[in-house]
This record gives C-alpha cells, structure tokens and sequence, in this order.
C-alpha cells in the first residue's frame, strides 16, 4: 500500500473509532442514534433542565451531525430521519418538536427555532414572556442551503430547496424552490409544482 494511501485509511478508521465512541455516550444519556456516519467535534446534545419536561433525541441510521452541530430539546422531541446531514454549527432549539425527514440535507450554520416570543407592550420586557413552542416539520429530500433560519409553527414539503441565507417563516410546498427574508416560492423542481 503507499504511503499516502495508508495514511488516508488509518484517518478514515480513526474517524470510524471516534464516531463509534461518541454515538455510545449518546445512547448511555438516552438519544437513539443507530449506526450513525459520522459525529463530528464538539456536538451538544441537551434536555430542558426540567424533568418533567425533558423532550426526546431520536436519529435515523446514516445520520451525520457535524463539528460544532448543537441541538437543545427544551422539552420538545427531535425526530431525525435516515441519512440527513446536518451542517457545521448547526443549531436546532426544539422548544415545540422538530421533524426532519429522510435523505435531507441541512448546510452549515443553520437554525431552527420551534418557539417564539410574544410581544408585550412597552414596559414589559420580552425576556419575561414565556416561549410560545410551534412544531416545524421538514419533510424529505429536502435541501436548506447555509444559514436558512427556519421558525416556528413551518411546515417544509418534502423535496424543497431553501436559498443560502434565507429565513423561512411560513411553510413551503412540496418541490418548492425558495429563497429570501422571508423566503418566497421562485420555482419548482422538474415533475413538481401546482401544474403536477
């Protein structure tokens, strides 16, 4: 074998190791992560600090969460499907629940935030309001570009493709090609749409 081959085999085996090891303190904290491809550095998987409300972390096989990837349940659950990955310092708040289907993918440095503020009058601060949790849903095959920010309450048809930078504060068609703040419907992918 040359060398650099070697080298490349002893990064990828190494790599496997590490991913096995951090998937087995995950499931001793209780996430179901079965066969995982790959954790990467410093991963944050919390709960809410309240036991009665701790919210559930539940991972397909195949699922790839990388370096810097954070993911806080605030009582909600997190239901990620098959082969999703999801991008470096990635964050999801899961306050309402969060879904992600199958075979998605998530670029680095998104967020999804299921909850909002409510907005009090002046003299009332905001920090002082509770959470209004809303589940978002992402369907399957679905593509957020780097730095979508996804909010409460939206639902994500499966197929979707969501423009670098944009914020999605309503739910998206099935196919939808869409980008902006806030992210509009442009296009459809080929064999979608409302004509199909």
């Amino acid at each position: 074998m040359k060398p650099r081959r070697w080298v490349e085999s002893i990064r990828y085996r190494w790599s496997r190791a590490l991913t096995a090891t951090r998937a087995a303190r995950l499931r001793l904290r209780g996430v179901t992560i079965p066969a995982p491809r790959i954790i990467g550095r410093a991963v944050s998987l919390r709960w809410s600090n309240n036991p009665e409300q701790r919210g559930t972390l539940a991972f397909g096989t195949g699922v790839t969460l990388e370096q810097g990837v954070a993911i806080n349940t605030y009582g909600g659950d997190v239901a990620v499907g098959r082969n999703v990955h999801i991008g470096p310092y990635s964050v999801i708040y899961a306050h309402g629940g969060v879904e992600i289907g199958d075979d998605t993918l998530i670029a680095m440095h998104c967020c999804i935030a299921a909850a909002n503020h409510n907005v009090p009058p002046m003299g009332t601060s905001i920090r002082s309001q509770p959470d209004v949790a809303a589940k978002v849903r992402i369907g399957r095959d679905v593509w957020l570009g780097a730095r979508v920010c996804v909010l409460a309450g939206v639902e994500i048809g499966d197929g979707c493709v969501v423009g670098a930078g944009s914020v999605v504060t309503s739910s998206l068609p099935s196919g939808s090609i869409a980008h902006g703040t806030p992210a509009r419907v442009v296009a459809y992918r080929a064999g979608a749409g409302p004509a199909h």
